[in-house]
């Protein structure tokens, strides 16, 4: 069984959506069906002289967080939307 937070450190999103320190991170999985996605979110933050990262958000977090998958959404219809249009080409 493989550590899913391993797996995605070693591979790299297919996009990222950032507002100050919240990103969204889009991943593109492939199956038997074709290709599907999956987000993930997190927040910055400093404690001491070291970065870190987070799942939790605050009151003030959640409208940008929104915004953000939002943007992310967008994006994997548009990848869809032209995946499609290729298959139909072909």
């Amino acid at each position: 069984m493989s550590d899913k937070s391993t797996t995605d450190k070693a591979r790299k999103p297919a996009e990222k959506f950032r507002d100050g320190t919240i990103e969204v991170a889009v991943w593109r999985n492939e199956s038997e069906k074709g290709p599907w996605y999956s987000v993930t979110s997190s927040r910055s933050y400093k404690q001491g002289e070291e970065w870190k990262q987070s799942d939790n958000f605050g009151k003030d977090d959640i409208l940008p967080l929104c915004k953000l998958l939002d943007q992310a959404h967008s994006w994997i219809l548009n990848q869809q939307q032209q995946q499609h249009r290729s298959q139909q080409a072909a």
